[in-house]
């Protein structure tokens, strides 16, 4: 049995060495810089080549190669940070669906975090934002499936099906005694990437749920039409990024655009090898897919000028990070809300072949001034005084194995400066928060842009003069690049 294992493990290193060079080759095939090889570590390929050769031997039932590879392949990637990981065949074809704006499935985003499935947010008119799943809610079952064991890619794999079937979710909230059971019923999930419309004449709201394919279009349109519709001059322009992941970069790049003067910075990224290391300015070149029309040409001028307010909470992440960081450096836009999620890491997807593919993390997001978004955020000029409860929000400095922000001493001044405008002014204040909360934790999300949008009333007292202007920051905080 023991010479077996031995030649398996022998026959194993030899595929997985033999596969590391070929690969390493290709690259520098590709790549006239790139680093000397690495040495290959032969003795931990012998260690996993060992243990590969007991489970197929020992193991109590018979596994599949393709299984073991795969599953080590998943672990491979899972153990660097919460965003990389392995596409199969169908989550690789889920993913570029998902871009696109339509699938079928529940609304919800989330996480893995210690081994359950943990809410980041529901998406706006989908089942879930409908039946009260919440931010930071955890998924304990599926159905009678425990979550626990299960791989994010698994248990996404069992929340998303084909329209109008139905899954019991059982779910552990923070306040609750008891877990919450909901019945849902799948939809097609159809994401309005852009909703405006137009609050009081002079004042334009255009609120962004996710960064898609047509997200630049659809914005262009909705600028044009609000221009149009209103009588008069602008007074005020409105961003809503609430609950926005994300999603695009190009379409980070084509909103920032349009706000911003032509070949201003928006975004650089600093990783590991020279296709890591990126400008992206407000420029055709840098958000346009192809050689199609720049949708953005032709835009009202005064779109470039309009007093603006970009609205962002603890939902707000990755590439709606990107444009209120964007806005915000170059004094474009007041930022207003409570700190976003910090996930400002890039991921990259790699084919494979056979229509698989990786998701890896290559490089970490800055802002034009400087800042790292990652495990950060956005720290906003106006904080939200309405939200008692954004603070308990899970956010990527939560996650288990999240990227660090790569600039140590920006993380502690940020960090700092987060807790001395957060904290409550006095125990009564406290106390009040905290009935509050109690109070609201049952209650029905309230549709960001309606009447009961607390928020946007205190964006609008902004705009009118009614709430202060808040203080300048200070130069200290502030690093050029």
């Amino acid at each position: 049995m023991s010479n077996v294992i031995k030649k398996t493990g022998l026959i194993l290193i030899g595929a997985i060495a033999g596969m590391m060079l070929s690969l390493n080759f290709s690259a520098i095939a590709k790549k006239e810089n790139i680093e000397a090889i690495h040495p290959l570590p032969i003795e931990e390929l012998r260690t996993f080549a060992q243990v590969f050769g007991r489970i197929k031997s020992d193991y109590v039932e018979s596994v599949e190669d393709k299984k073991l590879i795969t599953e080590a392949i998943n672990g491979m990637l899972i153990g660097l940070d919460p965003h990389s990981s392995y596409l199969d065949k169908d989550e690789y074809k889920e993913l570029q669906i998902g871009t696109q704006g339509e699938f079928g499935g529940l609304g919800i985003q989330v996480t893995m975090e210690d081994g359950v499935v943990k809410v980041i947010s529901p998406i706006e008119d989908t089942p879930a934002f409908r039946a009260g799943i919440k931010t930071g809610d955890l998924i304990v079952k599926l159905d009678d499936t425990v979550v626990k064991g299960m791989t994010l890619n698994d248990a996404i794999k069992l929340m998303r099906g084909k329209p109008n079937t139905s899954i019991k979710i059982t779910i552990v909230r923070e306040g609750e005694t008891e877990p919450l059971v909901f019945n849902l019923v799948r939809d097609i999930i159809k994401i309005q990437s852009v909703k405006s419309k137009m609050i009081e004449p002079g004042y334009a709201y255009i609120r962004i749920t996710q960064f898609q394919e047509q997200t630049g279009e659809n914005l262009a349109q909705a600028i044009k039409t609000l221009f149009a519709e209103n009588s008069g001059a602008m007074k005020g322009l409105i961003l809503d990024l609430r609950n926005d992941p994300g999603g695009l970069l190009n379409g980070a790049v084509a909103v920032s655009a349009a706000f911003l003067p032509e070949n201003a910075l928006v975004v650089y990224t600093e990783g590991r090898s020279p296709d890591a290391k990126m400008k992206l300015h407000a420029n055709p070149e840098y958000y346009l897919r192809g050689p199609d029309e720049d949708y953005l040409k032709g835009l009202p001028s005064a779109v470039k000028t309009v007093p603006m307010i970009t609205l962002v909470n603890g939902g707000s992440a990755s590439a709606s990070e990107i444009v209120a960081g964007a806005l915000q450096d170059h004094k474009r836009s007041i930022v207003m809300g409570s700190q976003t999620f910090g996930k400002g890491s890039v991921q990259t997807i790699l084919p494979l072949g056979n229509n698989t593919a990786i998701k890896l993390t290559t490089a970490r997001y800055y802002t034009p001034n400087g800042q790292s978004i990652q495990a950060q955020g956005i720290t906003p000029d106006v904080l939200d005084e309405t939200d008692s409860g954004d603070e308990q929000r899970l956010r990527e400095a939560d996650l288990n194995r999240h990227l660090s922000n790569g600039k140590k001493t920006e993380k502690k001044a940020a960090s700092e400066a987060e807790k001395a405008a957060l904290k409550p002014a006095s125990d009564k204040k406290e106390k009040k928060e905290k009935k509050n909360k109690d109070k609201d934790k049952n209650k029905a999300p309230i549709e960001f842009g309606s009447e009961e949008d607390l928020l946007l009333k205190q964006a609008m007292n902004y705009f009118k003069g009614i709430t202060a202007s808040p203080e300048k920051k200070s130069d200290e905080t502030e690093t050029k690049s």
